[in-house]
Order: structure tokens, then sequence, then C-alpha cells
């Protein structure tokens, strides 16, 4: 009897597996088009939406005075892209928008990405060249996002989120980029995507 038993939940077990392989299906939950653009990187190169275009990837509001959420974000984000290279996805990029581009020059974004343990960092693209008011209109018409300067500091109010946009430029998902980063899924997402 205690044979049967075993082989019974060893059975149960191998066909919960078998059946979860491969049966991952990405479900968006969101569908907001990015609106159209080109800034400046931290090497001085445009990269506009065109040139992001055929490929997955995932967007974040960063900014490199911040001194609270960002830095946990920037090493999250750098987790998620360790799993990203154990899965074997490679066709993506990671977007960050500088949300104080007065001070966020391509050197500035240069060195800060320099203080993270980035495996690739030709996958990052960290943006900046444009207004203030700009990028608060952009975070909020293209990721439904807050960005808002704040007045009484030099520090500037954003969310926490990771936003994956597909490959025709269209944002289907948001993830907490600060705290419980759900990096399986991250992971799992955009595989599906790259398919």
């Amino acid at each position: 009897m205690g044979k049967k038993r075993i082989m019974l939940v060893g059975l149960l077990v191998l066909s919960t597996i078998l059946a979860a392989c491969g049966s991952y299906k990405f479900e968006p939950e969101m569908s907001i088009e990015v609106e159209d653009f080109s800034f400046t990187n931290q090497n001085n190169k445009q990269v506009s939406l065109d040139s992001l275009k055929g490929q997955p990837w995932l967007a974040m509001f960063i900014f490199t005075n911040c001194n609270s959420i960002c830095p946990p974000m920037t090493y999250n984000m750098t987790d998620v892209q360790k799993s990203l290279k154990d899965e074997g996805v490679k066709d993506y990029q990671i977007v960050a928008f500088s949300v104080d581009p007065e001070v966020d020059s391509p050197d500035v974004l240069k060195d800060y990405l320099k203080t993270y343990s980035v495996i690739d960092d030709s996958k990052w693209q960290l943006l900046t060249g444009y207004k203030q008011q700009y990028i608060e209109q952009f975070a909020r018409k293209s990721f439904n996002s807050l960005v808002k300067n704040d007045p009484n500091s030099d520090q500037v109010v954003h969310m926490s989120s990771f936003y994956l946009v597909n490959a025709d430029g269209v944002v289907v998902k948001d993830y907490d980029g600060a705290t419980n980063v759900p990096v399986e899924t991250i992971v799992a997402d955009m595989k599906a995507l790259t398919k």
C-alpha cells in the first residue's frame, strides 16, 4: 500500500511539472501607446521610440540625485537583467527616463550606471535631453505615471514601477520596482514577448 501511494504521489507531481512546462501564457494588463520620442542616452547617442521597436523593453523613471527609491530600483533592475541572462533572454532593452534632466547630463547618467553591477550596459538606455515639464506630461500620457518636481527640495516625486513595453511600443504591464519585485514574473513575461 505504501509503495502504491508513493508512486501515485510521484505521478501527480510529475504530471503537474509537465503541465506547467511551456504553459505560461502572457496576459497584458494595460494598453497605453508610448508617445513618439527621441532623447539622448548616457553615451550621447539618440534613442527613439522607433529604434526600440521590434523588441520588448523595461522602462522606469529615476534620477541620479535621488535619496529614496531610485537606488533600490536601479539595483533591482540589475537583478532582473541577471535573471534574463540566466534564462537566455537576449532581445530586450532597459530604458530609464531621468526625471531630473537639468542635472542628469549624459556624463552624469554614465557615472551613475557605473556605480551598479551591470552585467551588460549595452542593454541600458538612460535618457535625458528634455525639459522637466516635458517628462511630467510624457510620464502621464505614455505610462499613466506620476512625475512631479518637489518645489521644497532638490528631489522629484515619481512612481517606483517598472513598465513592460512590447515590441510595438505599447505599455502592457507594470510591476513594483522598489520592494516586492516579481523578478520571475518579469522574466517569464519578457520571455513570452520575445518569442
